[in-house]
């Protein structure tokens, strides 16, 4: 009995995980040249092609809540199935756009899909795994995931260093990755047996979320977080090139750093993780990234020579630390935090966390930065520690089953159950 289970675990992780190294690796071909494509087939100025694609991806939130209820009433596996097809479908059309109308009609149906994939994701890993299983298969998706995003950027390098038809092999290698990926998750099936699974009543809604409070205060606790995540890519090219006058090629350098570090570390890292509780490791993460940030404003009064490089390395690798703590732990937390009935729901408010800094976050930390680059990483330092201390107050109030990873199989073989006794401890 416990083979025939280890052998159909194994199979889906392993269905699982092709799926998001070939989503990847399609995304990482065409993420870098997003605004160049259709800077490159249409002419216009890529100040104008920026604006369409940032309005589109803006009125794209409104698919949150609506994924949300859509994963609640038929399951996860349809809506990231369905992201995935709709994506490809408007990949597909690419090609054919000539103008700015056009170009908001192609990228409007691509921001809808992107912004329905995390709450479902999220989602149907919950359903397929569970307990410290579900740490473990994040933390490798965070893993592979990096490696393909880098493996597709080395594809569409390739492909555009042959000619000018690169752009379109590009787009299309993309929308390929997509279906590859819907036709491979298509087949893998949740692991609780149907009538163990309740579905949502039509009744409540997002009420039931509001009501919610332990698990809304996780979601705001995550804001000052999400967006310490967007300094790689939004604040530290401007700081180090600027700022401490290094030069452009170590912000190349630094983003390898950190994404060798997450591909080659952050399954060890989790495999030690979930020996302890997932709040603690949240905060920690958290508490680092604040380490991190006032590493960060401390080298705007160091010197330039070995000791600024030295030291630049040391804070994106307090930056990177940060992230391996955080990153799977805090997905399995939130997902199991989730009721199961109204687990998309849930997750899509959760989703907004990220959504909301992400959209802000260039306007936002460009003009900190412009004020005092001082004082903005100063200010996320005490957002992000405020974070952590806030998540080590919510330990007590959250399910314990989200606070204590659990292993999904006992000794017997049989399903674990997460019982927690008047002490707060899982037995």
């Amino acid at each position: 009995m416990r083979g025939k289970l280890s052998s159909v675990l194994t199979s889906v992780r392993v269905k699982y995980m092709a799926g998001m190294v070939v989503d990847a690796t399609g995304s990482g071909m065409y993420l870098p040249l997003s605004l160049l494509y259709f800077h490159h087939v249409t002419g216009l100025p890529l100040t104008q092609v920026g604006a369409i694609v940032t309005t589109a991806a803006v009125i794209g939130l409104v698919s949150n809540p609506i994924a949300g209820v859509l994963i609640d009433r038929f399951s996860a596996r349809a809506v990231l199935v369905g992201g995935y097809v709709l994506r490809a479908s408007a990949f597909c059309t690419y090609p054919l756009v000539d103008n700015g109308v056009a170009v908001f009609a192609v990228v409007l149906p691509v921001a809808l899909g992107d912004t329905s994939y995390p709450p479902a994701i999220q989602s149907f890993v919950a359903e397929i795994v569970q307990g410290t299983a579900r740490d473990k298969l994040l933390a490798l998706q965070r893993s592979l995931r990096n490696a393909g995003l880098g493996v597709g950027g080395l594809l569409a390098g390739a492909a555009l260093a042959l000619d000018e038809s690169g752009f379109y092999v590009v787009v299309f290698g993309a929308a390929a990755g997509y279906l590859l990926s819907a036709a491979l998750l298509s087949t893998i099936r949740p692991s609780a047996p149907a009538q163990q699974r309740t579905r949502v009543s039509r009744k409540g809604g997002y009420l039931l979320v509001a009501r919610n409070r332990p698990f809304l205060g996780l979601t705001l606790l995550n804001i000052p977080t999400a967006f310490g995540y967007t300094v790689l890519s939004v604040a530290l090219p401007v700081y180090v090139t600027r700022e401490l006058d290094a030069p452009v090629s170590l912000v190349g350098v630094l983003f390898a750093v950190n994404t060798v570090g997450i591909a080659v570390l952050q399954v060890p890292v989790t495999r030690i993780l979930v020996r302890y509780r997932r709040t603690r490791a949240v905060a920690l993460g958290a508490g680092v990234f604040a380490l991190s940030f006032v590493l960060f404003a401390v080298l705007g009064s160091v010197s330039t020579g070995a000791a600024l490089i030295a030291g630049v390395f040391t804070a994106t690798g307090a930056f990177t630390a940060g992230e391996l703590l955080h990153g799977a732990t805090a997905s399995a937390l939130v997902a199991q935090a989730a009721p199961e009935e109204t687990r998309g729901r849930h997750l899509a408010v959760y989703q907004l966390s990220w959504a909301v800094p992400i959209a802000l976050a260039p306007t936002v930390l460009t003009a900190l930065l412009s004020l005092s680059s001082l004082a903005m990483w100063l200010l996320l330092a005490a957002a992000t520690a405020g974070s952590a201390l806030g998540v080590l107050r919510l330990e007590r109030v959250l399910p314990q089953a989200a606070v204590h990873p659990v292993r999904p199989v006992s000794s017997e073989g049989e399903p674990a159950v997460s019982r927690t006794g008047s002490t707060g401890k899982v037995a």
